[in-house]
């Protein structure tokens, strides 16, 4: 029984540093996106289920772009490391600093306006 303890408790010690070390290399790719886009980046965690969770940057520039957690958890401490101010929702005032390209446009009408096929 002390075995099992053991092996269990070594289990998620690996899996607490798999974690840790997944929101630092999350945090660092968001400190690098706000570097690159105006200086600073604000985001919002949104989940995605089974899969995780999405953050949601938005550059100062109104550039955005997003991250991908394997929970929520992880998207979160990934935030709190980076230091970006995180909003509850995407919406608002929030939402209106995001500047869609000719990229995005076409992505969204598709075939519509001669973009690509949204398959």
């Amino acid at each position: 029984m002390a075995e099992t303890k053991q092996a269990d408790e070594s289990r998620s010690r690996a899996s607490r540093t798999k974690a840790d070390r997944q929101a630092a290399r999350l945090a660092k790719q968001i400190d690098a996106f706000a570097r690159s886009h105006g200086g600073s980046a604000e985001g919002q965690v949104s989940y995605l289920g089974q899969r995780g969770a999405r953050i949601v940057l938005v550059g100062e520039n109104g550039e955005w772009g997003d991250l991908v957690a394997t929970s929520h958890e992880i998207a979160v401490q990934a935030v709190e490391r980076a230091g970006i101010t995180v909003h509850k929702d995407f919406d608002g005032a929030f939402a209106a600093r995001v500047r869609t390209g000719p990229y995005e446009w076409s992505r969204m009408a598709g075939m519509q306006i001669g973009g690509p096929d949204n398959d």
